[in-house]
């Protein structure tokens, strides 16, 4: 079995363009902290067609998370340098949108509630029981 479960987010815009054959396909770009190094991340490369890439292309941006699962392809070819580099996608089966719904503004981060916007209310000690 192959397959894939990522959560991170996305590095920039996702990307949609059309196939010679005419599909459509969203690629998009997301970083995943490592478990055991919160300093280092991994970055996959997914791929997303048909509605699943038109629901991608319209509701993800840059910075969003989301969790991905698909099957992975690794691809080896060599550079003009004659580097071996290696290419790994991700073909996407699912993508669960894990970032709230609204633009930049909703998502911004708001100022603390107050002690009276949390339902507490201040007592003196003067008042509790003895």
């Amino acid at each position: 079995m192959n397959q894939l479960n990522i959560i991170g987010g996305l590095t920039r815009d996702p990307e949609t363009r059309t196939t010679q054959s005419g599909k459509q396909v969203c690629t998009f770009t997301v970083g995943v902290n490592r478990r055991n190094d919160r300093e280092k991340s991994d970055f996959f490369r997914v791929s997303a067609w048909g509605e699943l890439g038109n629901n991608c292309a319209r509701y993800l941006s840059k910075g969003k998370k989301v969790c991905v699962i698909g099957q992975v392809s690794v691809s080896t070819y060599t550079t003009q340098n004659g580097e071996m580099r290696a290419n790994m996608d991700v073909f996407a089966e699912k993508v669960e949108f894990l970032s709230p719904a609204g633009n930049a503004q909703q998502n911004a981060p708001q100022a603390p509630k107050t002690d009276a916007q949390r339902g507490f209310v201040q007592v003196d000690d003067e008042k509790l029981p003895v």
